[in-house]
């Protein structure tokens, strides 16, 4: 058995290994000697000789090779794990196709039996994800990378099935679980089912551990189906329902980043040491406009300002001025690396883990009011209709005159009279002008085809301790719709601009839903009453969305709409943003939060210099992948912490009653979110009133074929909490006697074919593939304050 020294010493080399392996698995990494390298990581130079041996011991394990002068570079062969998958035109990724084995990531069910979604989907006839049956996934584990061998029978009419032929890369090596004890000997329970059966671990006594203590533990050898796992346990969390305990496990499930590597702060430090507040002769000094910031009560990092004058012409010039996050964060720095490597800030319920260090995001960055702040600004010149005339870019030095949130607005907004007093007439005036605009640009936008759902965006109230106390409805008011229309003008013209350049760019690219999820789609809308012809068309879509919002079947038809959308990403390949209905978009607005922008603010920076900017195409499709995986990691852990949390809530509650909303319909039975309390759990086939119910795959709906009861997707019911299980992750719902059955369901209204889009129509959530205890569409504005529409 290891001792503690042992264990930790381990533990290091396993953080620097990983740390050294993310330097040079960067797109921006030039081949460099192991002293370079050490400073990179940021350490002192006396950590040289550990530097260099670890490195040659990972030459050595064929993760690092040795080039030219004994320069580092990549493992030979090892480029396709510079993304989180094989690279599709890849040497190997070919040979493997022709072999009839494919690649993709493996996904495990609460079943003995698993799934694996190819990384391509051209690998087979259909893009449905594989079908693994029970012991055939040798040690794979959630999210690993495996090579999987296509059988020659067909699971189904529609599904392939294989086998797991090897594990090529794994997602991560830790878990989290319970400690227990039995015969003497120490087990753990890893969290969320991850495996079937406890993993072996050493007593936990050596790091002060109990029995039912939470713990996390690295896996040595993975289970499978014929031999179990063993694993060392690497810290002690302590007793489920500490406070804090929830969080830290998340962050180690999803290997989120820690404290700031010590080059990186170095680095941000000396920005703030050469910042002095004065404008440069190659910057527009914009500090005599009229500017403001509107933003959350919360907030503390103003990346966004926003101006607004009339031209000689007639026309509108909107000022979109954005916080020049590329002054202070320089290529191929410390800080530059460590930024790339987080890929964005992530915002969890109760903790924040930026992507910058704070002195620059919450400071020299920060368009705070009253104070000279360097911006990336596009003035972007609007009829009075909202049309897109053109738009111009300049380095840019602002001075926010009026620091507003939210509220303030939306109290402006009802009566302006008491603000009349309290602003000045410029900024009065500006604030009436900036609405009237943004309204018409909404409008336009919506008359384009842009899709918008309404969907109740409930939240949830945190206690002191970080435990749910309630949970209330976020409101997306005309305030934040003002800030959002700008935001999306701001980046279009960008966007438009660069195109016009003909230079790739790494892209916010949104493809529209397949033709099968559009088949399914028309189906199920004719299936609840609402006349359409094929949904193909994006207007004929938010038709239907119009029509339901005037229906008892709203939610239904929200919900449908929703499942039936692809995932925006980052890529530099020419693909519109399906849901905003444009065809040049990408994100500039936001690079204190997000790498994609700061990227963007570089190639504008240099194209302002009368530089070539960086535009290779397989470089900015690398980062791209890189930041829609740290942006969907960032995602699934919110949900992942908040079902948690909810789960914990949930526990205290069994035998209560509650009142919800169906948002799934399967075979097996319905998953069903609260209405009051976002937590969704599975209420299953058995527990619902006894009936022989059919399936309908098309219109997502259980018919009972004796009774005549009926469940669908958007219904209202009542259930009863019935199990709760943390560990597991899982919450099962009872029927209730109360529930909205087809008997009791109010008749269809028939809809009305006149009604026109209101402007207030919420905003499209983000799809989610994934079941959660809450629903994914936005992020708290307490959680994630400067999240604006994709």
């Amino acid at each position: 058995m290891k001792t503690e020294h042992e264990n930790n010493r381990d533990d290091d080399r396993e953080s620097l290994e990983r740390k050294i392996l993310a330097i040079v698995q960067s797109p921006k990494y030039r081949p460099a000697k192991p002293r370079v390298i050490t400073k990179l990581l940021g350490l002192e130079q006396d950590e040289v000789v550990t530097v260099r041996r670890l490195i040659k011991r990972m030459v050595r394990a064929g993760k690092l090779s040795f080039g030219a002068k004994h320069l580092v570079i990549p493992a030979k062969g090892a480029q396709a794990e510079k993304a989180s998958a094989p690279q599709k035109n890849s040497e190997f990724f070919e040979r493997k196709r022709r072999n009839n084995e494919i690649v993709g990531i493996y996904r495990k069910t609460s079943q003995p039996f698993a799934f694996v979604t190819p990384t391509e989907p051209a690998a087979t006839e259909r893009s449905q994800d594989i079908f693994i049956p029970p012991r055939q996934s040798l040690d794979a584990a959630n999210g690993d990378i495996v090579l999987v061998r296509l059988s020659n029978r067909a699971e189904s009419a529609d599904r392939r099935s294989g086998s797991v032929a090897e594990v090529l890369k794994r997602k991560t090596i830790r878990f989290v679980g319970t400690y227990r004890e039995r015969g003497g000997e120490g087990y753990v329970f890893i969290d969320n089912e991850q495996f079937e059966a406890p993993v072996l671990v050493g007593d936990a006594s050596a790091k002060n551990g109990r029995v039912g203590d939470k713990v996390i533990v690295e896996i040595v050898h993975f289970p499978s189906g014929r031999a179990s796992g063993e694993a060392v346990i690497v810290q002690v969390l302590g007793p489920r329902g500490t406070p804090g305990i929830d969080t830290q496990m998340i962050v180690t499930e999803f290997a989120l980043p820690g404290e700031f590597p010590e080059a990186a702060i170095q680095d941000a430090h000396a920005q703030a040491e050469k910042f002095d507040e004065s404008i440069p002769e190659n910057r527009t000094d914009f500090t005599k406009k009229t500017i403001i910031t509107i933003d959350p009560k919360t907030a503390r990092d103003f990346d966004d300002a926003i101006s607004l004058e009339r031209l000689s012409n007639g026309h509108w010039e909107l000022g979109v001025h954005i916080a020049d996050v590329s002054h202070f964060v320089k290529r191929g720095t410390a800080l530059d690396d460590e930024a790339y490597i987080r890929g964005n800030s992530v915002y969890l319920p109760d903790k924040v883990i930026p992507m910058l260090p704070e002195i620059i995001s919450n400071n020299l960055a920060s368009l705070q009011p009253n104070r000279p702040r360097y911006t990336m600004s596009v003035l972007i010149e609007l009829t009075d209709g909202g049309q897109y005339i053109d738009a111009e870019w300049h380095r840019g030095v602002i001075n926010s005159v009026h620091r507003f949130n939210y509220e303030e607005i939306d109290e402006y907004l009802a009566n302006d009279a008491p603000w009349r007093e309290r602003l000045g007439p410029e900024v009065f005036d500006l604030v009436r002008n900036m609405h009237t605009l943004a309204m018409t640009m909404r409008r336009r936008r919506m008359d384009r085809g842009s899709i918008d759902l309404s969907i109740p965006d409930v939240e949830i109230d945190l206690d002191e301790n970080g435990h749910v106390s309630g949970a209330h409805i976020e409101e997306y008011t005309e305030s934040h719709q003002v800030i959002e229309e700008f935001m999306l003008a701001g980046n279009e013209a960008v966007a438009q601009k660069l195109f016009d350049l003909e230079l790739n760019y790494l892209r916010r690219i949104h493809e529209p839903p397949t033709e099968k999820k559009l088949r399914d789609l028309t189906e199920f809308v004719k299936h609840v009453g609402i006349p359409c012809e094929s949904l193909e068309s994006r207007f004929e879509i938010r038709r239907v969305i119009a029509l339901a919002n005037e229906m008892p079947e709203k939610h239904a038809i929200n919900f449908a709409v929703l499942r039936s959308m692809q995932k925006a990403i980052y890529s530099p390949k020419e693909i519109g943003h399906y849901a905003l209905g444009s065809q040049q978009y990408l994100h500039f607005t936001s690079p204190i939060r997000r790498y994609p922008d700061l990227v963007i603010h570089r190639m504008v920076a240099d194209l302002i210099d009368g530089k070539k900017p960086m535009s290779d195409f397989d470089t900015l499709e690398k980062i791209g992948q890189h930041c829609s995986d740290t942006e969907q990691r960032a995602e699934q852990a919110e949900r992942e912490l908040i079902k948690l949390k909810l789960l914990n809530f949930m526990a205290e509650r069994v035998g209560q009653s509650m009142m919800g909303l169906v948002t799934g319909v399967e075979a097996f039975g319905l998953f069903v979110q609260g209405i009051e309390i976002p937590a969704e759990g599975l209420l299953p086939l058995e527990k619902l009133p006894p009936d022989n119910y059919l399936y309908d795959t098309v219109t997502k709906t259980l018919q009972g074929r004796k009774r005549g009861n009926e469940f669908r997707l958007g219904d209202h019911v009542n259930v009863i909490v019935d199990h709760v299980d943390p560990d597991k992750r899982n919450l099962q719902f009872a029927f209730g006697k109360e529930s909205e059955t087809q008997s009791q369901r109010p008749p269809r209204k028939k809809a009305n074919a006149d009604f026109s889009d209101s402007p207030r129509a919420k905003r499209a959530p983000r799809k989610s593939s994934s079941r959660s205890a809450t629903h994914p569409a936005k992020k708290s504005s307490k959680r994630n304050p400067k999240k604006k529409r994709d």
